[in-house]
């Protein structure tokens, strides 16, 4: 079961990138490494960010979650040299399309 949900998320990824212009991937192959990282910095590095972040999240009704998530694909983006985000912007609206194209694939499963 997480063998499919790694192609599920490697398909979002590369999906995601197919329609913004502002991200990168090399191919499915990296679209697959990108997913795992994505996963690996969501289960370590999300948490502590969140916690930090607790006091202007709920000041912001959880938008700051979004920033989170932009910084977390900027972190990926830096670790991985077959995925590129333009800038902070491209990186939340990838988080956004991301996280919509990723509901409807998991939909379908």
């Amino acid at each position: 079961m997480m063998i499919i949900q790694i192609l599920v998320s490697s398909l979002a990824v590369f999906i995601t990138a197919k329609l913004l212009e502002g991200v990168e991937v090399k191919n499915f192959w990296h679209a697959i490494l990108t997913a795992v990282v994505i996963g690996l910095a969501n289960f370590f590095i999300k948490p502590i960010l969140t916690f930090l972040s607790f006091p202007i999240t709920i000041i912001t009704f959880g938008l700051f979650l979004w920033v989170i998530n932009a910084v977390i694909v900027l972190i990926v983006d830096a670790i991985l040299e077959g995925f590129k985000v333009k800038n902070f912007g491209w990186a939340i609206g990838f988080s956004i399309v991301f996280s919509v194209v990723s509901w409807v694939l998991n939909w379908f499963i």
